[in-house]
């Protein structure tokens, strides 16, 4: 006589997602958990914002620097605005309508777009990047948050 024994289903405990964006990057348990993995070469600063107000922000953050020269914000400010600031001077060297037009779309004020293209080449015609300097200073009072100095050079 043939007996037939069921083979129990055998369900997968962990399903890692195939996928590389953010929302896919974490662990789902079968319970519907999720554990967020570590976030290997991912090395665009969050500052707490969701993405529209990080970059109205790195924006504002980088309009004041071409404006004033000089800026005191938090040390990862400093380091994420650093990025766009050093792109806007590149941008300016090159000098291009195109380039131009991407400036006027990114930094809020005309007046500044304008005075970069016309101040950067003579400015920083020798130098292949490294536009701007980070200047630790005091933490800040209240919160103890790491402060910084961010400086065209």
């Amino acid at each position: 006589m043939l007996s037939c024994v069921a083979l129990p289903i055998i369900i997968p405990l962990v399903y890692i997602a195939d996928s590389t964006s953010f929302e896919h990057s974490f662990t789902v348990i079968d319970n519907g958990g999720r554990v967020f993995a570590m976030r290997h070469g991912r090395k665009v600063p969050k500052l707490n914002r969701p993405p529209d107000q990080r970059r109205a922000l790195l924006r504002g953050l980088t309009t004041q620097l071409l404006k004033h020269g000089r800026i005191k914000t938090t040390k990862a400010r400093a380091r994420a605005v650093r990025k766009y600031a050093d792109k806007m001077i590149t941008m300016a060297k090159d000098g291009s309508l195109h380039k131009r037009r991407q400036a006027l779309g990114f930094i809020y004020e005309k007046q500044i777009v304008h005075a970069l293209f016309a101040e950067v080449p003579e400015r920083y015609g020798e130098r292949n990047g490294g536009y701007t300097r980070i200047i630790r200073t005091l933490p800040r009072r209240g919160d103890n948050a790491p402060m910084a100095y961010i400086e065209l050079v």
